[in-house]
């Protein structure tokens, strides 16, 4: 985690990917919070006796970032001119540890206590307000990471969910014991444990998005988050395309396209793109080390290994080979 700091503040390692960051100032806080995260403008109203720390890692490879924050009452803000001077994008998971925050994202708030978890986008302006002394755990990772479309993830933005039922009551433990050895992290099992994490804030939103469908019994958003369940469930056949996906649905290839369309993107392009990621962790996890590239490749659906290589390319800036080097 790579953190530009004053004078004023500390910065000790405690592991090859492990920092602490501690700001005896405000000042210094501001700068190492824009560092570590995405650049943010910061407030407080209490400056002269402002304390804050920082703990956790930055996982280069995945472009990840887990850090437990404390620090005293203050709060952060993601404006449009911030956002407009960003090229990446990324979605923000907050679980609160203790204290009270306050998110404002898309025209709605959460009121963020103790257990409760939250996400929200970095390409979009939001507010992020603590009324006194807090520690929370923020899970930072692109928007690609995610197994779910971030058009419909716009849907859940400032939205509070509970740590303590239904789905929620299954991830935010991990989360809350994930915080409490973030030393884990640093080990050679932490990509893994860092995927899995990832794995379980997709299913955990997926339920999100599935339960607001059947609320609302919209027919469209039904539809789509059966369509969306059925493309993560058949990722890796290889003649999974628009013709298979509608004849599932009984509807039209065109209906198809256009309920894509409405997304921002294609049916092509989301399938592509979930399977580029799923090899991109792959190709990353020490388990897997020992497995060929074109099998990682086959395994998500890429049965042409020249195609791969080029759009994997595309993609990460870099063939699959390389790609995979660099993690050692």
């Amino acid at each position: 985690m790579s953190t530009v700091l004053a004078p004023s503040a500390v910065k000790a390692s405690r592991a090859p990917s492990l920092d602490v960051t501690i700001a005896r100032d405000f000042d210094s806080w501001r700068r190492a919070v824009s560092a570590s995260f995405v650049p943010l403008a910061v407030d407080a109203d209490r400056r002269a006796s402002f304390s804050g720390s920082m703990r956790g890692a930055h996982l280069a490879a995945q472009d990840l970032t887990i850090i437990e924050v404390a620090a005293s009452r203050h709060t952060v803000l993601r404006t449009p001119e911030l956002v407009a001077a960003s090229e990446r994008r990324y979605f923000k998971l907050s679980i609160q540890l203790s204290g009270t925050g306050l998110l404002l994202q898309d025209g709605r708030e959460a009121v963020l206590t103790p257990g409760n978890l939250a996400v929200y986008s970095t390409d979009r302006p939001y507010t992020l307000a603590f009324d006194g002394d807090f520690r929370s755990l923020v899970l930072m990772f692109p928007h690609a990471a995610l197994d779910l479309p971030a058009e419909a993830m716009a849907q859940v933005t400032a939205t509070g969910i509970s740590g303590t039922e239904g789905l929620g009551g299954l991830v935010a433990p991990f989360l809350v014991r994930l915080s409490e050895n973030l030393e884990t992290i640093a080990g050679p099992n932490g990509v893994r444990l860092v995927n899995n994490a990832l794995d379980l804030v997709t299913t955990l939103f997926n339920g999100e998005l599935d339960a607001r469908s059947a609320a609302s019994r919209d027919p469209h958003q039904m539809l789509l988050a059966r369509i969306h369940d059925y493309i993560e469930a058949t990722l890796p056949d290889s003649e999974l395309g628009p013709a298979a996906i509608a004849a599932a649905h009984f509807i039209s290839t065109r209906h198809l396209h256009d309920l894509f369309r409405e997304l921002g993107t294609t049916v092509s392009a989301s399938i592509r793109e979930r399977r580029l990621e799923r090899c991109r962790r792959d190709l990353r996890d020490p388990v897997l080390a020992d497995r060929p590239v074109t099998a990682i490749a086959s395994r998500w659906g890429f049965t042409d290994s020249a195609h791969f290589s080029r759009i994997f390319r595309a993609a990460y800036g870099e063939p699959p080979t390389a790609y995979r080097a660099g993690a050692r």
